[in-house]
């Protein structure tokens, strides 16, 4: 992962797990990732994830959750 290059907008399951594990995160990774995916967490045409989006879909589902 090269943050240098790293774009918020367009980010790889991989670097995306490394960028959250970096932030303090325990319990991600690259499967629980692609398991948001399969539950419906927006990609883009590309695959990759936009970090704005994914935060915003996983903060609804933590929501959803609380409320069932």
């Amino acid at each position: 992962m090269n943050t240098n290059q790293l774009k918020i907008t367009a980010i790889s399951v991989s670097d995306l797990a490394k960028l959250l594990k970096q932030a303090g995160s325990r319990h991600v990774s690259e499967a629980a990732i692609k398991k948001d995916i399969e539950k419906g967490a927006p990609v883009n045409s590309d695959r990759t994830i936009n970090l704005i989006y994914y935060a915003a879909w996983l903060l609804k589902e933590e929501v959803n959750n609380a409320n069932n």
